[in-house]
């Protein structure tokens, strides 16, 4: 059995389908809402769907026992402003299964985040050594999080205090099924699609930056396929514990983004330049960039989908279908 938190967002409900696939019963923790999240789950056989608040009880009263744990459960927004939520759920709770996992001897793989990278300035090396993540300077309350846990997780393995395998996913800038939910986090590629949809052009920012022309900011664009193969790979091979990057491991602009999404829709191009919001302009990333190193040394031989094949994927065999669960 699996627990996967988070299990009916966008990441956690594709990793849920992937384990349904290959047999795995698997338990659901996550809140569905009123946003038809359950859209998520539609195609996937599940165990049991638990409510957040009800999951570290379940678990500690001996009421299910999972092998494993991926926690991908997280205030995701990064506009989030409540700090005491983004501990309490970001880094408390993930400290708590940490532990449990620990005491059972079950592998516990979470969801960090390429925010903790901040603006870019000390690079995007997946380096685990304390000196090097003190040095990381994330730009919002959600990265934040994201990085104290991280650096939290690693002072306890390097105390000999981890579960028998750990690993900490700085995802980069996913895209693919299952995000429709999440509003103005969704992807970019998701909004580019709703936007020729309903006016036959897309907007994109401007650059603020003289290194950049407009649409020239760069973003290492991952398709969420790849991330679920890192997971399970993860997952199937138990030795390998630590932080590691996931993305392509090739920044593209934002206009190759756009680019990609009028020749899946087979419309022709027209984009608008518009400002950078005023309230995100100062923390606006630029640039990222994973470096694969660690996790390619760590024996992950797999390729990454490109771009432009990621997006035609999305786009032919989910958004531009019937498919009232795609």
């Amino acid at each position: 059995m699996i627990l996967v938190t988070g299990g009916a967002g966008f990441i956690g409900s594709n990793l849920v389908s992937a384990l349904a696939a290959r047999g795995e019963r698997v338990v659901v923790a996550d809140w569905l809402g009123h946003e038809e999240k359950w859209r998520n789950l539609a195609k996937a056989e599940i165990e049991a769907i638990l409510p957040p608040e009800e999951l570290l009880s379940a678990l500690e009263l001996g009421e299910f026992s999972p092998d494993a744990v991926f926690h991908m459960g997280a205030v995701s927004s990064t506009t989030e402003t409540d700090g005491d939520l983004l501990a309490q759920t970001n880094f408390t709770l993930s400290q708590r299964l940490w532990r449990w996992c620990r005491e059972v001897h079950a592998p516990f793989i979470y969801a960090s985040s390429a925010a903790t990278y901040g603006d870019g300035r000390q690079g995007f090396d997946d380096d685990g050594s304390p000196d090097h993540l003190a040095r990381l300077r994330p730009l919002n309350g959600y990265g934040w999080s994201k990085q104290a846990f991280d650096r939290w997780a690693v002072r306890r393995a390097e105390a000999g205090e981890a579960p028998p395998q750990w690993a900490g996913l700085k995802f980069f800038n996913v895209y693919g099924p299952n995000e429709y939910h999440k509003g103005a986090q969704a992807s970019v590629a998701w909004h580019l699609f709703r936007q020729i949809r309903e006016s036959g052009g897309a907007r994109l920012f401007q650059s603020h930056h003289p290194d950049y022309a407009d649409g020239g900011q760069q973003r290492d664009f991952v398709w969420v396929g790849d991330c679920v193969a890192v997971m399970l790979w993860l997952y199937d091979n138990g030795r390998a514990s630590g932080l590691f990057n996931v993305g392509s491991g090739r920044a593209r602009s934002f206009l190759d983004l756009a680019r990609g999404v009028f020749a899946a829709m087979d419309r022709p191009e027209r984009i608008d330049y518009v400002p950078t919001p005023e309230a995100i302009r100062d923390s606006y990333q630029y640039f990222t960039e994973a470096r694969l190193e660690r996790l390619r040394q760590a024996g992950y031989d797999k390729p990454f989908t490109t771009l432009e094949a990621g997006i035609a994927s999305y786009l032919r065999d989910h958004l531009l279908t019937d498919d009232p669960y795609r």
